[in-house]
């Protein structure tokens, strides 16, 4: 079987805002933007790693979903507890300086977690929980 990660989904309530962070604060490409107002669906990507996305869409657009969940969702990205994605850079103190740099919202500085990874974490404009860790440059290596 050979299956890969494609897209990957984040909700978003300000579509300027939301590429903007994607783009201008974490340096991706905008492969796609479809659509108008706030009922945008962009789809953004690291420029080395082409077949790997992430589509920044309206929350909640299922016709399938009642009010009552469409409530729901929209309190949890009020609360920032809605959507998240975890990214990973070989030098985390530097990507981390170069995003609080853009007077984001900072959730956690660079920390070492006690299950053996380093990682720092954000919030995009949506209240999207941005974790990035720092990636081993080898298998099974860890930090000195």
């Amino acid at each position: 079987m050979d299956i890969t990660i494609h897209t990957s989904f984040l909700p978003h309530d300000d579509p300027e805002a939301s590429l903007a962070f994607f783009r201008d604060v974490l340096g991706f490409e905008v492969r796609n933007d479809v659509g108008s107002g706030k009922m945008r669906w962009i789809t953004v990507g690291p420029p080395n790693q082409p077949s790997t996305s992430i589509l920044l869409a309206p929350p909640a657009t299922d016709p399938g979903i009642t009010d009552d969940e469409r409530r729901t969702i929209t309190e949890m990205m009020a609360k920032g507890t809605f959507g998240w994605i975890l990214l990973a850079t070989t030098d985390l103190d530097a990507t981390f300086e170069k995003v609080r740099a853009h007077d984001v919202e900072v959730v956690q500085e660079p920390t070492e977690q006690p299950y053996g990874m380093r990682d720092c974490a954000f919030r995009d404009p949506a209240g999207n929980l941005i974790r990035i860790q720092e990636a081993r440059r080898a298998a099974g290596r860890s930090r000195p």
